[in-house]
């Protein structure tokens, strides 16, 4: 069952929200940075074994994938991993929408329709 969220209550969670949103940026970012080091090893790694940069990154992949399960367990969907960008379901004027929150933005304030997405966000 899909949880619902009324904007008080989004912003009530987003600490939170925000905590895990600058772990999962953080995660990607070691990610990220490691890949020029990681591509070679796990081309060769088809046939012969790791090293121990593929050891280390597997912590962020495991951060990374921790801080997405604890926003769907919270009931909130991340949309975009590289943004940050975070919806939590509501129903407005009897319909279901979107709440729409992004790392660097103070609070919810901009809900959108399910079929617009971002480029369709409003204000509260």
């Amino acid at each position: 069952m899909t949880r619902h969220f009324t904007a008080e209550e989004a912003n009530q969670v987003l600490p939170q929200v925000r905590t895990l949103i600058n772990q999962i940026l953080q995660a990607r970012q070691k990610i990220i940075e490691a890949r020029p080091d990681l591509m070679p090893v796990l081309e060769r790694s088809i046939g012969n074994g790791g090293s121990k940069k593929a050891g280390e990154v597997i912590v962020d992949f495991k951060r990374l994938e921790d801080g997405v399960l604890a926003l769907q367990a919270m009931g909130c969907v991340l949309k975009d991993l590289s943004t940050g960008l975070v919806d939590f379901p509501s129903i407005r004027d009897g319909r279901e929408v979107l709440l729409c929150w992004q790392h660097d933005e103070p609070q919810v304030m901009y809900w959108h329709d399910l079929q617009s997405g971002f480029a369709g966000r409003q204000r509260l």
